[in-house]
């Protein structure tokens, strides 16, 4: 489904990814670690288009974007749905019209229609009763369930996740985790998750990859990274101080 080819980006001179290679398997979850700064979100950025590589490509389902023109990236832009770490909602909207926004944005539906498809999507995430509150009536969690119903109200084929658990409690943490994992089950979506919390990331990973200093050091299903006898790895997923990583 999405295919990294030695990606290379640089800022001011330093580079943030170098020669990244990494393949994403259709309707499978991924999870991407590594440190704050690390290049996790420029790579991200990186596979919705958001930003343009030095040098390498970006295949999703076989064509490279970085060849494409704006109106064919927006169509392949289609297939995503992306779920940012505060949630991103519309503060001047309530729950059900911030759920809507994409219906309405790029589908032509009778208000019964739209009110069937959101009703449908809050009770899946949990927050059927919540569709007249606004941004700022609702918990934390509760924006980032709405940001995932929101993601996921056009179905797409490929949803991304920037650090859905950050500022979370790690009880909120267990919802989340466990919703990913429902609605992954429910929608076969193909997930790319970027986490530093390292329990969901091995209860939500089906594969798990570290990126280090530009690169992809690492890749394999949890049980793997759980063994792993690379000093890096170990060392970032037991959080201690000693080991290779500098602080």
């Amino acid at each position: 489904m999405i295919v990294l080819e030695r990606l290379s980006k640089s800022f001011n001179g330093v580079k943030v990814l170098d020669n990244l290679d990494i393949e994403f398997d259709e309707k499978k979850i991924t999870v991407v670690i590594g440190r704050s700064g690390g290049g996790k979100s420029v790579m991200l950025k990186h596979i919705i288009g958001l930003m343009k590589p030095d040098s390498g490509k970006v295949l999703i389902s076989g064509i490279d974007i970085n060849t494409l023109k704006k109106k064919e990236l927006n169509e392949i832009r289609k297939k995503f749905g992306m779920v940012f770490q505060e949630g991103a909602l519309l503060d001047s909207l309530n729950v059900f019209e911030n759920v809507a926004f994409p219906l309405r944005r790029h589908l032509k539906l009778s208000e019964k229609e739209i009110k069937d498809k959101v009703h449908s999507i809050l009770t899946d995430v949990g927050l059927n009763e919540q569709d007249n509150k606004m941004p700022s009536e609702i918990s934390g969690g509760m924006r980032k369930r709405v940001g995932i119903a929101r993601a996921l109200i056009l179905n797409p084929e490929i949803m991304l996740f920037d650090e859905p658990t950050t500022g979370l409690d790690p009880i909120m943490s267990d919802v989340i985790n466990n919703l990913i994992i429902s609605m992954h089950n429910k929608f076969k979506f193909t997930g790319i998750v970027i986490s530093h919390d390292i329990p969901s990331t091995f209860k939500t990973g089906d594969t798990v990859a570290m990126l280090y200093e530009g690169r992809i050091i690492e890749s394999g299903t949890p049980e793997e990274f759980k063994n792993s006898n690379n000093p890096v790895v170990k060392q970032f997923i037991s959080g201690s101080m000693e080991g290779p990583i500098l602080i």
